[in-house]
């Protein structure tokens, strides 16, 4: 009898391990290198910048007092828990959504982990184009933002397929 991981998008965790592993260890190095609010320049556009995001995506309810770490760990975990379930029942063969699902899996938790051991997400990428400076993220937002647009880019492909084989069972 095969096991069920082998099978099923489950084998596709390992991606979210090492997504997980390299946004704690990005985000060690940063609070180990950086005083808070410190910035070490590295292109003219960019910035290693050690900063804190006691909210959500942009800040969101940064200021609401506390209780927001409880309700963004909530969602997380309900997500995950979703993700998890859908990467059970997808096939191994689907790669673009089981990446996808992979990516969104290690953000959430990357995040959560720093939500419920810090009361706060350690950002640090800074970027900054003269015209627009862009608010400081991290490794788990960037496989947060690739995973959602692989999902996203999904759907308008999947639903036009959908679409080309209902026709074709038509003729």
């Amino acid at each position: 009898m095969t096991d069920i991981s082998t099978r099923t998008g489950l084998r596709w965790l390992w991606l979210s391990v090492v997504v997980f592993i390299v946004d704690q260890l990005t985000k060690y190095w940063t609070v180990q290198s950086l005083d808070l609010y410190e910035s070490y320049r590295v292109l003219s556009f960019f910035n290693f910048t050690y900063a804190r995001n006691y909210g959500a995506a942009f800040s969101f309810l940064d200021d609401a007092g506390g209780w927001q770490k409880y309700l963004f760990s909530v969602i997380a975990f309900g997500v995950s828990a979703y993700l998890i379930y859908s990467l059970k029942q997808n096939k191994i063969t689907q790669r673009w959504s089981n990446i996808a699902f992979s990516l969104v899996l290690a953000g959430a938790l990357g995040n959560v982990f720093d939500r419920i051991v810090f009361g706060y997400v350690v950002d640090f990428l800074d970027f900054d184009l003269g015209f627009y400076r862009w608010p400081t993220f991290n490794i788990a937002d960037v496989a947060i933002f690739i995973g959602a647009a692989m999902i996203i880019l999904e759907s308008f492909f999947a639903s036009s397929d959908k679409k080309d084989e209902q026709s074709a069972e038509q003729k």
